[in-house]
């Protein structure tokens, strides 16, 4: 299994259809984390400031439709993440059927994210 974080917004804006992230045409793929504790340190990096509630999809891998590879970030993981971590990236939309479960992220009082909770 496999994270990816997005916008509430974001994720429903299109049920019917696959979801495609600006990443994949900014990057040429989509941004996803290995584990939960990869996950967290890269919301507290980058999506701090995002639109809440903040998603993050369980992705079965298996069941995506376009390819996963695991891969170094670039240029270097964010701060909190365990060395040699890989990050999955998948080189295509998300198939919706991919998703395992839908988790929330859970802030403290001080904007940051600390964990994650079932919402299906």
């Amino acid at each position: 299994m496999i994270y990816h974080v997005v916008p509430l917004d974001d994720w429903t804006a299109q049920p019917d259809q696959p979801y495609t992230p600006g990443s994949l045409a900014e990057d040429g793929f989509v941004h996803c984390a290995p584990d939960e504790a990869t996950t967290l340190a890269v919301v507290n990096a980058f999506y701090r400031d995002a639109p809440r509630p903040l998603l993050a999809l369980l992705l079965d891998e298996g069941r995506l439709t376009a390819k996963c590879v695991f891969e170094a970030a670039d240029p270097a993981p964010p701060p909190g993440t365990a060395d040699g971590v890989l990050f999955p990236h998948v080189f295509g939309p998300l198939n919706r059927d991919a998703v395992e479960r839908v988790l929330e992220v859970e802030w403290d009082a001080d904007g940051r994210a600390t964990g994650l909770r079932d919402v299906s």
